[in-house]
């Protein structure tokens, strides 16, 4: 069983700046991609960042391109979402993703594993 465990979430003012981190451990399995999504209340999760784990080449969504930063340590399994100049429309519950085989990565209904997602907020 593979489980994805994430930390960084909080309460943080507009133009501050939060890191998550998301890391994968279980069974031996081959990732492909990881990705973050987030869902604010009454809305759809929508796709934020991924990343192909083998050569690192990153996605970004419109909406936070060059304010977020995507990375990932191979070393300890773990993929980090570096978020700064954070607007309260940023507000959501964020949950990273995990994918096995080729997957588009933007696309959630692709990723096979789930984190329990962490919540940032952003509000004065």
């Amino acid at each position: 069983q593979v489980q994805l465990g994430e930390s960084g979430g909080g309460l943080v003012q507009p133009g501050g700046s939060l890191r998550l981190s998301c890391t994968s451990s279980g069974r031996a399995f081959r990732t492909y991609a990881m990705g973050w999504f987030r869902q604010a209340p009454g809305k759809e999760r929508e796709f934020v960042a991924g990343i192909i784990w083998t050569d690192g080449l990153t996605y970004y969504a419109d909406s936070v391109r060059g304010r977020f930063t995507i990375h990932r340590d191979i070393t300890t399994n773990t993929m980090y979402l570096q978020m700064d100049s954070l607007k309260p429309e940023d507000t959501a519950v964020y949950y990273c993703g995990l994918g096995t085989a080729q997957i588009p990565v933007s696309y959630s209904d692709y990723y096979n594993y789930w984190g329990q997602g962490t919540q940032v907020t952003v509000s004065s």
